[in-house]
């Protein structure tokens, strides 16, 4: 059994312990805890930075807990929700993995219709919270192969559930286990080449919506967002299929009044063919960690053994994962809105990566005029000071 050691003290695995996270205390045991409280004075000045801040502040979350706490710190709607997030529970993984491991599309289908009542009540959880406040939902993104097992223990629970043999289950993960799956078979392609899923996806949403409004009175503003894709077309295949979803629907509930069909742009070909995309798009959601990934030609996950020693020598200012790189990944963004609203002067644009919650990157996307920026719940407070600095200074470099 595994265990650590610290100066004699003995903790082993499973066992609860207590971290102070502002000094950094280890505590054995668990420690009560209590719901820290927001002065008067917070309300105050953040009340002010709304009064002067341009962009709008929206949070990436897809838990009802995180919901609420972005609510709670201010946001003015959700950013970015990440449908995978809610198949890793443990009621609902196995169906995940059998819709996956489908030998062909009626098996597929099972399994997806066990999936559709869960996300339908994930999402009618976080459309009570929102209110009319708008919710972006990113349909699937990430690889297949990361939800399927690699224990011998998950592989026994799963072949006692599908027709296959363990030499038959060990051969299909690894067909679907891919090198680099920041460039393989996710996003858009798995809507492309699965589209029962992406459909799944959207009546639940649809249907979601519309029970939330019989319930509530209240409609959900909903953005339906297509990650990865680097083409008009891949985005019109599949924002038809939404569609073709929503009249289904509409037949047999009701209508959704506010419904949007957008993109992240996360690639530099989407920048570069934004004006082609954007007739497709209601918005783009810039997913600057992959459009960052993608434009640098590094991995997030394995540039810590060496940007150290890029900062260290100067290379770069700083990490181009914590703040944007507005000369390299900024500029396509900026390529990417001035193409796009010639020919949509409608289109909302937006960034939804971790550098929504950072202020230099804040004051770049003011500066060319994006509509918002989301982040972490934890760190709205510091992205709607930040943005009511960015139009300060801005203002104050006028006068100059």
């Amino acid at each position: 059994q595994m265990k650590l050691i610290i100066n004699n003290v003995e903790i082993q695995n499973g066992e609860i312990i207590t971290i102070n996270g502002s000094n950094g205390e280890v505590i054995s045991g668990k420690i009560a805890t209590v719901e820290p409280e927001l002065s008067n004075y917070f309300s105050i000045i953040m009340n002010w930075a709304d009064e002067i801040k341009k962009l709008s502040v929206r949070t990436n979350a897809e838990t009802p807990e995180d919901v609420n706490i972005a609510k709670k710190f201010g946001a003015e709607g959700i950013g970015l929700c990440r449908t995978e997030h809610m198949f890793f529970d443990s009621n609902r993984i196995l169906y995940m993995r059998k819709m996956i491991l489908a030998q062909d599309f009626d098996e597929r289908q099972k399994a997806i219709s066990k999936l559709e009542p869960f996300q339908k009540e994930d999402f009618k959880s976080i459309f009570k919270i929102m209110g009319e406040l708008p919710v972006t939902i990113r349909l699937l993104d990430p690889p297949l192969h990361e939800f399927l097992p690699n224990s011998s223990e998950e592989n026994k629970e799963l072949l006692k559930t599908i027709n296959a043999t363990k030499e038959d289950l060990k051969n299909r993960i690894e067909q679907l286990d891919e090198l680099n799956p920041m460039l393989g078979h996710r996003g858009s392609r798995l809507g492309i080449t699965f589209p029962e899923i992406y459909k799944m996806q959207a009546k639940a949403i649809l249907e979601a919506a519309i029970e939330v409004k019989e319930e509530t009175g209240k409609s959900p503003v909903i953005e339906i967002m297509i990650p990865l894709i680097f083409s008009a077309k891949e985005l019109s295949m599949i924002k038809n299929s939404i569609i073709d979803v929503e009249n289904l629907v509409k037949e047999k509930k009701g209508k959704v009044s506010n419904l949007l069909v957008g993109t992240m742009i996360e690639l530099p070909r989407a920048a570069l063919m934004a004006d082609e995309i954007a007739k497709f798009a209601d918005f783009f959601s810039f997913g600057t960690n992959d459009l960052t990934q993608t434009t640098y030609g590094i991995s997030r996950d394995d540039s810590s053994r060496f940007l150290e020693i890029y900062l260290d020598k100067k290379i770069i200012d700083i990490d181009p994962f914590v703040s944007l790189d507005s000369k390299g990944v900024g500029q396509l963004i900026k390529i990417a809105k001035e193409k796009s609203i010639p020919v949509n002067k409608s289109i909302k644009l937006g960034i939804c990566g971790e550098h929504g919650g950072d202020p230099k990157s804040i004051e770049f996307c003011n500066s060319i005029g994006l509509d918002y920026v989301s982040c972490s719940p934890f760190r709205i407070p510091i992205a709607r000071l930040a943005a009511a600095q960015a139009v300060i200074f801005e203002e104050s470099n006028n006068l100059k």
